[in-house]
């Protein structure tokens, strides 16, 4: 959006509407340079980690554990013959960790291709190659390759896991993306205990961190805003329990 307001500055500076130009394409300079410098991505994306506490595990061990995609890049995977991760692996290799502290409990891990453009393939097929290399049986894992965004997560997941009732089933995905998952799974009826991982920011301190370079502030602004964006769309679109879910069900 920033880019573009600048793109069309510059067009404008063509015709004679040149001072309207001028100073779209200077306050699109200066909004890059804010979003990338400065900490704002950080107090954006803080709220957003901080929503869920750490999983306790005194309540006992859970049945069943789903893993959301979005650790690896399936394209990059296929043509290297390689599993790829990318910078949330900890939703796969924490999901393994927990594969192996509870080795009753039933992995689903959902994860298809969410690509509009360029088709990727599904994760799936990848993630079980991690969950083998930790000594996890194929037969173990439950593969859901369909998804293509959180609501499919959520509705397909079910469909497999079948819920029983008194049933403790773990959510792992990125932290700050817990809220929304959260909210969409409760939505679809199924009751999930959020154990968030991944996390971009060391805690409210962070707020006041500027980045080191444009791009790294520029990627984690764009991580927080379309997280927030997306509570927001879901919310109004019916598809999530509320607007900003928390720990309590009924939270807003």
């Amino acid at each position: 959006l920033v880019i573009s307001i600048g793109v069309i500055g510059l067009f404008l500076l063509l015709t004679r509407f040149a001072r309207a130009g001028r100073r779209l394409a200077f306050a699109s300079l200066i909004l890059l340079a804010i979003l990338g410098l400065s900490p704002l991505g950080n107090a954006l994306i803080i709220p957003l980690e901080e929503r869920f506490p750490a999983w306790d595990p005194a309540a006992g061990p859970p049945a069943g554990i789903v893993v959301l995609g979005g650790s690896l890049s399936p394209h990059v995977s296929a043509a290297r013959n390689v599993v790829a991760l990318n910078e949330a692996a900890e939703r796969l290799t924490v999901a393994a960790e927990l594969a192996l502290r509870y080795p009753h409990a039933r992995i689903l891990f959902s994860g298809g291709s969410g690509a509009l453009i360029f088709g990727e393939g599904a994760e799936a097929e990848f993630a079980v190659r991690v969950f083998e290399s930790f000594g996890i049986p194929r037969g173990r894992v439950i593969l859901e390759d369909r998804s293509r965004n959180t609501l499919e997560n959520a509705i397909l997941s079910k469909d497999l896991a079948r819920p029983q009732p008194g049933e403790r089933w773990l959510l792992v995905t990125s932290a700050y993306h817990m809220a929304r998952a959260i909210g969409i799974f409760r939505k679809a009826g199924f009751d999930v205990e959020p154990y968030p991982v991944d996390w971009r920011t060391g805690g409210s301190g962070d707020a006041l961190r500027p980045f080191p370079t444009v791009g790294d502030g520029l990627r984690r602004t764009d991580t927080a805003v379309r997280e927030w964006v997306g509570l927001l769309a879901y919310w109004l679109m019916g598809m999530s329990s509320a607007l900003f879910p928390g720990p309590v069900a009924d939270s807003r």
